[in-house]
């Protein structure tokens, strides 16, 4: 059986969730506790990141590359389209969900409001949750421009792009910190992709300290 190391709030680590659970491969969840800096986790992942996968006999650290292998061993169903620039354009928007929203949005929400906390590095900065408060609402914007244009994220079928943007929303929402009423087409983006099996989960995570809100689990939130 496959293992994954990872963090239940983790963005990373929940995108890589989402394609386990997704092609239906059955996989064993450990808690790693990173910033602990463990010297087993550090042989394990040298960058002292998660998540890290044990599959096929193989260690795989960084959860875009764990995403494609998964995608390329087990190709049923497909999160990456076949023509080159549609891969692009996921891939593209991988990125963007994984750098730029994670700069702007998750790290200033998520990380000042739960990390900190739970890492024991002192109380959240007010400047940084405006900040993020501030951008969230840009990406927003975005995805409901695109969502405008097209059926999921990316195209006319879900892929890895749609499971890398729900899987810092989840855990933004986990928090409350997106205001779903901005955009109804985002928001039936969302409960469309959180309906699905590989979600729950996802939505069956509980945080010491951190209770979820009443509508976190909700599908008709």
């Amino acid at each position: 059986m496959a293992k994954l190391f990872h963090v239940p709030l983790s963005p990373f680590c929940r995108k890589v969730r989402l394609c386990l659970a997704e092609k239906k491969i059955e996989c064993e969840l450990a808690e790693e506790r990173y910033w602990e800096q463990d010297p087993d986790f550090l042989r394990r992942n040298p960058a002292g990141k998660v998540p890290i996968l044990r599959i096929d006999g193989k260690t795989m650290a960084e959860s875009t590359p764990i995403c494609e292998y998964l995608d390329e061993k087990y190709p049923e169903p497909a999160l990456l389209p076949r023509s080159a620039d549609a891969r692009y354009e996921v891939r593209r928007l991988v990125a963007w969900f994984d750098d730029k929203f994670h700069h702007e949005v998750t790290s200033k929400l998520l990380y000042e409001r739960v990390n900190k906390k739970v890492m024991g590095q002192g109380y959240p900065d007010s400047s940084n949750i405006k900040q993020g408060a501030k951008a969230i609402k840009y990406h927003l914007d975005y995805m409901a421009w695109l969502l405008d244009h097209r059926r999921w994220l990316a195209g006319d079928t879900m892929t890895l792009a749609d499971f890398a943007a729900a899987a810092h929303f989840s855990a933004l929402d986990y928090i409350s910190d997106v205001d779903w009423h901005r955009s109804e087409v985002v928001k039936d983006w969302y409960a469309k992709i959180k309906s699905r099996p590989a979600f729950r989960g996802i939505l069956a995570d509980q945080v010491s300290g951190f209770p979820p809100p009443a509508h976190y689990a909700d599908l008709d939130f």
